[in-house]
């Protein structure tokens, strides 16, 4: 963290009272370079002048005139490239939101605060302040173009990753989620927000998704033939799901393989919503007659909603990881966790909980008797050849850490 004293701060509060506490607790703090404002306003004039901009403001949400949210708004026109603490009167809930709303902004913000403000908590937050590299600015991802992700299929750029899914209550490795990456020969490694809508928008899927498809089945057939029976799973888009060969397509890869249909499961996300779903119903309906899993992804997100179980007979639901990090310590992610695991148990489905990145997630999914976990506690994505590996570390891990008490 770069020496205190040289980090510029900005209170921003209407009331005065809490302007000279917070003051004082961070010099206290051996923060000096600390100015204060009552205004929204007067604080974006300041703005202007050279070299003027903070590189930390504490914010308080509910102010007359211009409230927090108006703030970051102007923030965002100004390309501000600090980093907000907010801190507000408002409910859990209402801060939680707050913060999303700034992130969505692409402003860094540390975390939050309940007035009053106690000194230790403020401390913490602080701690976590990094100055933003000058080497380094904020760019958005590049976009690739229709002919360039064309052009990749057909050449082979491609390639598959593995993350592996675990069962709780042992340890076991029961399966792994294929995901895509495009080894771009100038770019290196591009991941698939970059060039998974252009494949949808352009009609490209199937070709990609033809190509993710026939590369796991052949994985899945090498580690079988290594005494690895692990269950493969393959993202396919409901784009997938409204050709009616896809089934008799799918079942062909799989016996050209020699793998099972029972080791595949399809993993449906749905990106926007479909305006005719007889083909898709058809579809999968289908994959389950010749007994193929089907896995709900994402549960809970944009258009993964309770009508789709209603009208599918999906095998497993996987719940998405924004309602699983964190649900421990936070009473909302927590309901909707509950709330997921609960319907999927009264229907008789497998449950995925995805990203679990700590030891705190992982203790939920054991207490809560989840089915199977996913995330970068367990494993990050990796290539084939390092599978075998990285299961005998897991092991390894697993008896002397992950099924005692701390």
């Amino acid at each position: 963290m770069t020496g205190k004293s040289a980090i510029k701060i900005l209170v921003l509060d209407d009331e005065s009272f809490m302007l000279k506490l917070l003051t004082h607790m961070l010099a206290k703090l051996e923060f000096t370079l600390v100015t204060t404002c009552d205004s929204g306003r007067v604080a974006l004039e300041s703005f202007d002048s050279p070299n003027s901009s903070p590189d930390l403001i504490l914010l308080d949400l509910n102010m007359p005139e211009m409230d927090g949210v108006e703030f970051v708004r102007h923030l965002v026109e100004r390309h501000y490239n600090g980093s907000l603490i907010l801190v507000s009167g408002e409910d859990e809930r209402m801060l939680q939101t707050a913060e999303k709303l700034v992130r969505a902004h692409k402003i860094s913000v540390l975390g939050h605060l309940h007035k009053p403000v106690k000194p230790k908590e403020l401390a913490e937050l602080l701690e976590k302040w990094t100055p933003l590299s000058p080497n380094r600015p904020r760019a958005a991802n590049k976009i690739y173009g229709a002919d360039e992700v064309r052009a990749a299929i057909a050449n082979g750029e491609m390639v598959n990753y593995y993350q592996p899914k675990v069962v709780v209550a042992t340890g076991e490795v029961a399966g792994v989620e294929t995901l895509v990456r495009w080894r771009h020969p100038q770019d290196g490694m591009v991941f698939p927000d970059q060039f998974i809508g252009v494949t949808e928008a352009h009609g490209l899927i199937d070709d990609l998704t033809r190509v993710v498809l026939t590369g796991a089945l052949a994985q899945s057939k090498v580690w079988q033939e290594a005494g690895l029976v692990l269950r493969v799973a393959v993202n396919v888009s409901m784009d997938n799901l409204v050709s009616l060969d896809f089934p008799d397509f799918v079942a062909g890869l799989a016996a050209k393989a020699g793998v099972p249909s029972q080791q595949v499961v399809l993993e449906v996300t749905e990106s926007r919503l479909m305006q005719d779903t007889r083909a898709s119903l058809e579809t999968l309906t289908r994959l389950r007659l010749k007994r193929f899993w089907v896995s709900i992804d994402d549960f809970g997100t944009g258009h993964s909603s309770l009508a789709q179980l209603r009208d599918i007979p999906f095998d497993e639901l996987k719940i998405d990881q924004s309602f699983v990090h964190g649900a421990w310590a936070n009473e909302t992610l927590r309901a909707m966790y509950d709330a997921s695991l609960g319907l999927a148990r009264q229907l008789g489905m497998e449950v995925v909980a995805e990203g679990v990145e700590d030891r705190d997630d992982w203790d939920l999914l054991r207490n809560t008797g989840c089915d199977l976990a996913q995330g970068y506690f367990i494993a990050r994505p990796m290539a084939a050849a390092d599978l075998p590996g990285w299961i005998q570390v897991w092991q390894v891990r697993v008896g002397e850490e992950l099924l005692t008490g701390r």
